[in-house]
């Protein structure tokens, strides 16, 4: 879902799509393909999946818990007992700390390393998955494997939108966070790469 989403921004937005195909061209070998070592080379694609996960998180609404004593939130009293749903998309949407929250600019994230590193200032503006005891513990493994994926689709394909108009970017309505509509774009091999895969 992540990939889709993250395909669909690129496509929309060829300067950050060409900047990414920089980056990949500059530091993997064009009849290689890309290996988990190369990943820490790669700080532009790991900010457009942070980015994509900024804007469409896999679960806008982070699993509910219940307050184990009275609290304050803000300006609200929370009693004890109450189940409280933290809304990751809304947070993640919130001009506050996000400036140009809706745009696509994954150089923000270049700026930001510290962000889930527990940087007190920006710990609690980027959830998409949860944060805490109760936060995902597979984050690490799903950032890595999407930062994976999203490289290797774009160092071994050549990408391009289906007609004039952008990608529709639309989300569904269910628990998790699909597109509405699937991307339909265009994929060939890249000619270096054609024997690499077929030896794949």
């Amino acid at each position: 879902m992540t990939l889709e989403w993250a395909m669909s921004l690129l496509l929309n937005n060829p300067e950050t799509l060409k900047k990414a195909l920089y980056e990949l061209d500059h530091n993997i070998e064009p009849h290689r393909l890309l290996e988990d070592s190369n990943l820490s080379n790669l700080p532009y694609i790991q900010s457009i999946v942070q980015k994509t996960l900024r804007l469409f998180p896999p679960a806008p609404f982070l699993f509910p818990r219940v307050s184990a004593s009275e609290c304050k939130v803000d300006q609200y009293d929370v009693p004890s007992g109450t189940i409280i749903v933290a809304n990751a998309w809304a947070i993640h949407r919130d001009p506050k700390p996000w400036s140009e929250p809706h745009k696509f600019m994954p150089e923000r994230f270049m700026q930001l390393q510290g962000l889930r590193q527990g940087d007190s200032n920006n710990k609690f503006k980027f959830i998409p998955f949860g944060i805490g005891r109760r936060g995902c513990p597979g984050d690490g493994l799903a950032m890595h494997t999407i930062t994976l994926a999203l490289g290797s689709v774009l160092h071994c394909f050549e990408w391009e939108k289906i007609g004039d108009e952008p990608i529709d970017m639309s989300e569904g309505v269910q628990f998790l966070l699909p597109k509405a509509k699937a991307l339909e774009a265009l994929c060939k091999p890249k000619s270096e790469m054609l024997s690499v895969m077929c030896k794949i």
